[in-house]
């Protein structure tokens, strides 16, 4: 039956119309496709034999400087930057570019990807964090690029760095950065500012892109300067500059707990807390986004500490310097932390220019959370210090409770892990005294006019439970004086001493 189909079918003019023009579209294609092929070929082997030939004699490090450093005669830096001089000036194939940004075009959408090619961006900083955000940022297809940074490349730089090498200490990190990404991304303009920022110059390094006069789509601070650092913020905040800042990857070992919230709910590293500070007394409370760590330090791991007068004595710190007198900072770093900062940073700068969609973990009312538990604590103290009044309404009244935001999101979502330590149940999460005060709650100091009334109230006293569960320990415990052990399990009990104990070793690191 098949072969009488098949003699039926070739005998049919209309199969063999069909067939026939099949056959022959499949031909033009592959004879479209091959033709492609041979351009795209033809044009990356025109522009490779365009570029100098960098010799026979070619020697890869060129002379050392004084500080250790290649010097600038290396003939593939000067192929190199032959090749970027023609690809800036425009003489590059367009196709090309868009062929080595394919994936990001097919991510980001061919409009995505115009307005990151046509952006301007400025980083700050060009270390550890901004070296990777800088890296990502040329590689992603930024085609205008300010670095900011007035310091040079040390041996110990290499750990983290992006992309420096032996040759390249003691040159400078903006040098360091254009003479490594030309070779990769040979169209990028950059413009480099080898000076450190400060407020004074901040019209300056902030200005718009000289050739088009355009502004700053976003700035990148990867600043660990505290004095500068604020100083760029206040200012990218008055003028309404896009910003966004990385805060302390330092002691930093659990790439996990790195996230991206504003200023205002960084938790309480050394320089997140500063900063925050610092910004709320000239008036900036929100509206810049971060870079930060929920990790928190602990015993065995790193600290940010003076050094130990025993490494003094080994050698004198400044011969661990680049350059004589220049300044030295010994810092415990895992070199792979300021890279997942400096990818994140970049990350939240290409999805924002472009117009992806943000939808961060920590947006999803997890602070909101942290705020009503915040007011629910406040609302229990005053409710103790009361009944220990005999139920006294004014007695409470201006009464504060040394727990801020911070501490109810670390104690909710590292000590407790987002759940009651009860039931283990995560809705409606509540914080309250573990066990009845032995003394007064409340602690007053002048008077009059000049009384204050805080809670004395502490990390290590509280525990997370649901709604219902805080109300009926709020009854048996904080007012009819029962002791946990009346009311729980050994199990419990155990499980939740043993949580006190870690936010009590906590309190230390406020």
């Amino acid at each position: 039956m098949s072969s009488s189909f098949l003699s039926q079918a070739t005998s049919n003019t209309k199969v063999q119309f069909a067939t026939t023009a099949i056959v022959s579209g499949a031909v033009v294609a592959s004879a479209i496709l091959g033709y492609q092929q041979l351009q795209r070929n033809e044009r990356i082997n025109k522009l490779k034999d365009s570029i100098p030939s960098a010799g026979a004699d070619r020697d890869a490090l060129g002379k050392l400087t004084n500080y250790g450093g290649a010097s600038t005669t290396d003939k593939e830096d000067q192929r190199n930057e032959a090749l970027a001089r023609r690809a800036q000036a425009g003489d590059y194939d367009d196709e090309l570019i868009l062929e080595q940004l394919a994936r990001n075009r097919v991510f980001l959408t061919p409009e995505g990807l115009d307005k990151l090619r046509n952006s301007f961006v400025i980083v700050i900083g060009c270390g550890g964090v901004g070296s990777h955000a800088t890296a990502t940022l040329s590689r992603s297809g930024v085609s205008k690029i300010r670095l900011v940074d007035f310091d040079q490349v040390t041996l110990s730089s290499l750990n983290r760095h992006a992309v420096a090498t032996l040759a390249d200490v003691g040159i400078p990190k903006v040098q360091c950065l254009y003479r490594r990404l030309i070779a990769i991304t040979p169209w990028t303009k950059f413009d480099l500012r080898q000076e450190k920022f400060w407020d004074q110059a901040a019209d300056r390094l902030l200005e718009p892109w000289e050739e088009n006069g355009q502004k700053p789509d976003y700035v990148i601070d990867a600043i660990d300067n505290i004095d500068t650092k604020v100083a760029l913020l206040k200012y990218c905040h008055d003028h309404q500059i896009p910003v966004i800042s990385a805060m302390g990857a330092g002691c930093k070992s659990d790439p996990t707990r790195i996230t991206v919230g504003d200023i205002g709910t960084s938790t309480d590293d050394r320089l997140s807390r500063a900063t925050r500070r610092r910004l709320k007394l000239l008036g900036v409370t929100s509206g810049i986004p971060t870079v930060f760590s929920t990790e928190k330090t602990g015993d065995g791991k790193a600290e940010l500490l003076p050094l130990p007068e025993n490494e003094l004595q080994k050698g004198a710190v400044g011969d661990l310097g680049v350059m004589p007198d220049f300044r030295v900072r010994i810092l415990p770093v895992l070199g792979t932390m300021p890279a997942v900062f400096g990818y994140t940073v970049a990350n939240h700068v290409i999805l924002s220019i472009t117009g992806y969609p943000l939808d961060y973990l920590p947006a999803r009312g997890r602070e909101k959370m942290h705020d009503g538990m915040l007011a629910a604590l406040q609302s229990t103290e005053e409710k103790l210090v009361r009944y220990e009044a005999g139920g006294d309404p004014t007695v409470a009244v201006g009464l504060k409770i040394p727990i801020n935001i911070g501490d109810v999101a670390f104690l909710t979502e590292e000590v407790f892990r987002g759940r009651s330590a009860i039931t283990g149940l995560t809705n409606r999460l509540h914080l309250i005294r573990w066990r009845k005060p032995e003394s007064s709650t409340m602690i007053k100091i002048g008077e009059g006019e000049t009384l204050q009334k805080s809670s004395n109230v502490k990390l290590g006293d509280l525990v997370c439970m649901t709604k219902d569960e805080a109300l009926q320990h709020e009854k048996e415990v904080l007012k009819a004086g029962k002791k946990p052990e009346e009311l729980y399990d050994a199990a419990t009990i155990e499980r939740v001493e043993a949580m006190l104990k870690d936010a009590t070793a906590h309190e230390q690191y406020r």
